[in-house]
């Protein structure tokens, strides 16, 4: 089953609800954490990946020294932004703090 794109005005919404979490273009929700070192931004960006497998939605990661950026589009959706986006955002979100994210 194809996810279906949200509008514009849905997406503003949502994103109410996770802060430091932004509309890229119209097509894709970012977020880069900021974290104490770089073996805890490692970890972060497995633990994301985990997240990522189980709920097979799988968004661009970026490890950087003591970032972790992710650009999540939906590709099913012409890669639009749609409820799975925002479904492993909010578990990026709610993961990260273990981690020492900002």
């Amino acid at each position: 089953m194809t996810a279906e794109p949200l509008s514009s005005a849905e997406i503003a919404r949502r994103l109410e609800s996770l802060p430091g979490w932004a509309l890229e273009g119209d097509d894709r929700i970012t977020r880069t954490f900021r974290l104490p070192s770089h073996v805890a931004a490692a970890a972060l960006t497995v633990h994301i990946a985990a997240i990522q497998d189980e709920l097979n939605h799988h968004s661009d990661l970026t490890l950087g020294y003591n970032t972790v950026a992710l650009s999540v589009h939906t590709h099913d959706a012409g890669g639009a932004v749609t409820e799975k986006d925002f479904a492993l955002a909010a578990r990026v979100a709610a993961a990260a703090p273990a981690h020492g994210a900002e």
